[in-house]
């Protein structure tokens, strides 16, 4: 019987879960093994996950039975919640106060919860410099996830906070990479001006993660937040063209225009944008690059993750 210990993994199929199963999985010399959690047992990814190793499970965070019994014998576990399925932050927080009373139930070691800031402490309700959606949130997909900290702290639960950040994989899917515009131009288009973007490889918050698991019990209690590089749009576009072997220009809109463009998410994501870019300092400094680093080695910057992923990129062929 393997002396290993289980890590169970929510979103084990996803982008920061997946990262960290891969991590694990990937190390021969690992002292974890992992509990990859899954609402559909019998998918493809599922199946490549059990054949690499790993042992898969069926839980669906809407049954919080399911989520206790996914934790059951295990060491640790990874929490996180999918907004962009149910663009719901009610649902969310209903989601991390199962998680957080599962693993205090189970007497979880150390327990990672990927998380963000709730943005009305930056952002009050009553400013109008943006507006509130769904009646008290200023970014919902950040707020439901900042104000469910508490549920892991008031449990008592083992817990490092992890802040993540813009994914750099955002640019290959949900239509946020270079476009052509009708003159045949190729572009990209953010509410940020000149300030700069942190983002990350969504494989290397899983790595991340995995570094916090091998780190332990000092990072138990502290809020790690994380990113691969700070950089500007306009040094996006400039990295991009280098990377496509095409011109690709820099498109800055308002996040008034962003909101406005009516693809689900747009205003959530409209004020989020102008949430990095207002307060472009205190977000850059809760992401230190250099503790990034230090958990996970492989760390990418934006030109390097290009160097691996722009052939990836959907961009449309000149007309």
């Amino acid at each position: 019987m393997s002396t290993k210990k289980i890590i169970t993994v929510f979103g084990a199929t996803g982008a920061q879960g997946g990262g960290l199963v891969n991590a694990i999985l990937n190390d021969p010399n690992s002292e974890f093994s992992v509990r990859a959690v899954t609402r559909d047992i019998h998918s493809d990814k599922a199946k490549a996950i059990a054949a690499r190793g790993a042992e898969v499970v069926y839980a669906d965070l809407e049954h919080p039975e399911t989520i206790q019994k996914a934790m059951e014998g295990a060491y640790g576990a990874f929490c996180v919640t999918f907004f962009w399925t149910h663009f719901s932050p009610e649902r969310e927080s209903a989601e991390a106060q199962a998680m957080a009373a599962a693993a205090k139930a189970t007497g979880l070691k150390h327990v990672i919860w990927s998380t963000l800031e709730d943005t009305r402490i930056f952002i009050p309700i009553e400013d109008d410099r943006m507006p509130t959606l769904g009646g008290k949130y200023s970014v919902p997909h950040f707020d439901g996830k900042g104000e469910s900290d508490h549920f892991f702290t008031d449990a008592g639960v083992p817990t490092t906070f992890l802040l993540t950040t813009f994914y750099w994989d955002n640019l290959i899917y949900f239509g946020m990479g270079p476009q052509r515009g009708e003159d045949g131009t190729l572009a990209i288009t953010f509410p940020m001006a000149d300030k700069r973007l942190s983002g990350i490889a969504a494989e290397d918050i899983g790595k991340v993660a995995y570094g916090i698991f091998k780190k332990g019990e000092p990072l138990v209690g502290q809020a790690v937040g994380i990113a691969g590089e700070h950089i500007s749009c306009a040094d996006m576009a400039k990295a991009l063209t280098k990377a496509v072997g095409e011109e690709v220009k820099y498109n800055a809109v308002t996040p008034a225009m962003y909101r406005s463009f009516g693809f689900p998410g747009a205003d959530d994501l409209g004020n989020m944008f102008q949430f990095y870019q207002e307060f472009e300092e205190a977000f850059t400094n809760a992401r230190d690059i250099s503790i990034a680093r230090d958990l996970n080695p492989e760390l990418q910057n934006f030109e390097k993750w290009l160097e691996n992923n722009a052939s990836r990129l959907p961009i449309t062929a000149k007309s």
